[in-house]
């Protein structure tokens, strides 16, 4: 089979301020055909830049041509069960009267048993608490499995525990890559990483939001160019700390939900304590109930962290 490289000069934006540019640049490719914005997230990853917003190319022209062995980011090192661990929650506690999202009712929590109760029933000394807590799924730090979005989609019960612990983790640490005026992530600022078989997880800083009225609007969300871009990348789950990983405020529209819940990536929102996280090296858990016909719950989200 002929390899192929592009040659082409290009313009590169950071979505933290700055900018790069190159001329007469080469790069080795899969294959003759490669759309000109797949080449720019390729050499997004070949020169290991992080934070980009934008790539423009100019002259492209592929040739055939022998690789010169072009590189893309490797993979985090797996963490060594028998070496110690740090353990980060990434999760908001759950209590009655939380508001998650607007207009979703809040949790409520009575008692079924109260330990006075208890007394007569058990031997002296013994004494238990039971309680009832009632809630919509969509609480707190929750998993939306592909049930969520699509009826014939996996529910929580049919997920493969494989893919929701010790994943290895990809954290895209991104406070400075957003603005109010431009509140999507794009594909372009998460190329620089190989994210294959990882969780992704959006640090994006709006979670110091939460439970406060500023959470409810002008969050930051992934794009559905940046969901497509993690789907095609290998990625198995993605996390985000806002108060959605779709933009709320576009009328409906739910371009990241649909994708990555239609191609069997996890969603774990309304995560917390992101900025505690080394943009590798750590591995993430999020394990909901086995619940049948149910398609969201609120998970115990953690990270270990090598010490």
């Amino acid at each position: 089979m002929p390899d192929y490289r592009a040659h082409f000069d290009f313009d590169l934006r950071f979505a933290n301020g700055g900018g790069l540019s190159g001329t007469g640049f080469r790069l080795d490719l899969p294959a003759a055909d490669v759309p000109e914005p797949e080449i720019g997230r390729l050499l997004v990853q070949h020169l290991g830049l992080a934070l980009v917003d934008e790539v423009a190319l100019r002259d492209v022209r592929v040739v055939e041509e022998p690789h010169r062995g072009s590189r893309g980011t490797t993979a985090a090192r797996g963490t060594d069960a028998a070496s110690p661990t740090r353990i980060v929650d990434l999760s908001h506690p759950i209590r009655a009267g939380l508001v998650t999202y607007p207009g979703l009712p809040a949790p409520t929590i009575a008692p079924h048993l109260t330990r006075e109760d208890s007394r007569a029933k058990y031997a002296p000394g013994t004494e238990f608490a039971m309680d009832i807590l009632t809630m919509i799924g969509n609480t707190g730090t929750y998993l939306d499995s592909p049930f969520h979005r699509y009826a014939d989609g996996s529910d929580l019960a049919g997920l493969d525990l494989s893919t929701l612990v010790g994943l290895r983790t990809e954290v895209f640490h991104l406070e400075d890559a957003w603005t109010p005026e431009r509140r999507g992530i794009r594909a372009e600022t998460l190329a620089d990483r190989d994210v294959r078989g990882a969780a992704v997880l959006l640090h994006t800083g709006w979670d110091r939001w939460f439970g406060r009225p500023e959470y409810a609007s002008g969050a930051p969300f992934l794009t559905g160019e940046g969901a497509q871009w993690l789907i095609d990348a290998g990625a198995v789950l993605v996390g985000i700390d806002s108060l959605n990983i779709d933009d709320t405020e576009s009328g409906g529209e739910r371009p990241a939900h649909s994708l990555l819940l239609g191609a069997g990536v996890h969603v774990v929102e309304h995560l917390t304590n992101l900025g505690a996280l080394p943009p590798r090296r750590a591995r993430f858990t999020a394990a909901p109930p086995a619940v049948e016909g149910f398609g969201t719950f609120p998970v115990r989200a953690f990270a270990e962290i090598p010490a």
